[in-house]
C-alpha cells in the first residue's frame, strides 16, 4: 500500500495525472495532493504536511509534470522495500557519491550518475537517460533527484523544517536516510517522464550551501563502488564559486573559496580566483 504525495501548482493534480496514476500504479494507493497554488507551503513544509496526511508505511513523493509509463510500479516500489528493510529511499536518478563541496548531484563523473528518466527539454527534443545500471536493477546511491523518490516511513526522518523554497529537498531527504544508517537505491523498475528541467537561481545557491553545511559531518559520501576524487571536488567548487558570483552571492563564494584553499592549498589558481571573487564584489 503507497500514500502518493504531490505538493501541486494548481488546487488539484492535472486529471491527466490522476488517470496515469490510476491507471499504472497497481496497488492499494492514496493520493494526496497538497494545494500550494498560491506559494503557502515551501516543498519541505508541504511533503512533511504529505506525511502527516499519510495512511500507509510507504511514500511516493512526485513532481505534477511527469507520467509513469510502467505498470504495477507501485507493486514493484513495495516489492524492493520489502526485500530488504534497510532500504529507505528509492529514485529513478541520482549519484553514487556526493561531494563536500557544494553541487548539484549531476555534478559527479558520469561514471557515478544513475539514470532512468526521459527527459524533455525546452530547446531539444526529448531524451531516454539511462545509464549506470549493470546486472542489477537497483543500484545503491548517495543521493537522488526529486523527480520521483519513494520512501520508507520513518518517525525521525522528516524533511528538514529549517529549509525554505524549493531547492535541495531531495538532497536533504537523501541524507536524513543516509544518517540512520538507511540504503538509498536508484532502480529502472520504473520509467518516468518528465516535461520540465529544474533551473538555478540565487535561490538555489543559498539553499545549496545551507544544505552542505547542514551536513558537513557526513560528507563526502560515495556507495561501495563510488569513488570522489581530488578532481571532482575542485571542479564542484569551482562550479558552485562561478554560481555564486553569477547571482551575486559574493560572501558565499568567498567561504566555499576559503574553504578549498584549506582542504587543497597548492591549487596554483586560488589566488587568481580570490582576486576575482575580492573584484567582484567590489564593483
Amino acid at each position: 500500500m503507497l500514500s502518493i504525495i504531490v505538493c501541486s501548482r494548481t488546487p488539484d493534480v492535472s486529471l491527466s495525472l490522476y488517470e496515469n496514476i490510476e491507471k499504472t500504479v497497481g496497488c492499494i494507493y492514496e493520493l494526496i495532493t497538497i494545494d500550494n497554488s498560491e506559494n503557502r507551503y515551501s516543498i519541505f513544509e508541504a511533503y512533511n504536511l504529505g506525511i502527516q496526511k499519510s495512511r500507509f508505511e510507504f511514500l511516493c513523493f512526485i513532481h505534477d509534470d511527469i507520467f509513469i509509463h510502467t505498470k504495477n510500479w507501485g507493486n514493484a516500489i513495495v516489492d524492493i522495500f520489502v526485500s530488504d528493510d534497510k532500504i529507505g529511499l528509492i529514485g529513478v536518478a541520482g549519484s553514487k557519491i556526493k561531494s563536500k563541496m557544494p553541487s548539484p548531484w549531476w555534478n559527479c563523473p558520469e561514471s557515478q550518475r544513475i539514470i532512468n528518466v526521459i527527459q524533455h527539454y525546452d530547446h531539444k527534443d526529448k531524451e531516454n537517460m539511462v545509464s549506470g545500471f549493470d546486472e542489477n536493477s537497483n543500484i545503491e546511491a548517495s543521493v537522488i533527484d526529486g523527480v520521483f523518490m519513494a520512501a520508507r516511513k520513518k518517525e525521525m526522518i522528516k524533511f528538514a523544517p529549517d529549509m525554505k523554497g524549493f531547492h535541495n529537498y531531495d538532497i536533504n531527504i537523501s541524507l536524513e536516510y543516509k544518517k540512520h544508517a538507511y540504503k538509498v537505491i536508484i532502480t529502472n523498475q520504473v520509467t518516468i517522464e518528465h516535461f520540465s528541467t529544474g533551473k538555478l537561481s540565487a535561490d538555489w545557491v543559498k539553499s545549496c550551501y545551507y544544505i552542505h553545511r547542514k551536513y558537513k559531518s557526513i560528507l563526502p559520501l560515495s556507495n561501495k563502488s563510488g569513488t570522489i576524487s581530488k578532481q571532482t571536488e575542485v571542479a564542484n567548487a569551482a562550479n558552485f564559486i562561478e554560481e555564486c558570483m553569477t547571482y551575486k552571492k559574493y560572501n558565499i563564494a568567498f567561504l566555499i573559496w576559503l574553504k578549498l584553499f584549506i582542504l587543497f592549498p597548492r591549487l596554483k589558481w586560488q589566488i587568481s580566483f580570490l582576486k576575482r571573487i575580492l573584484k567582484k564584489s567590489l564593483c
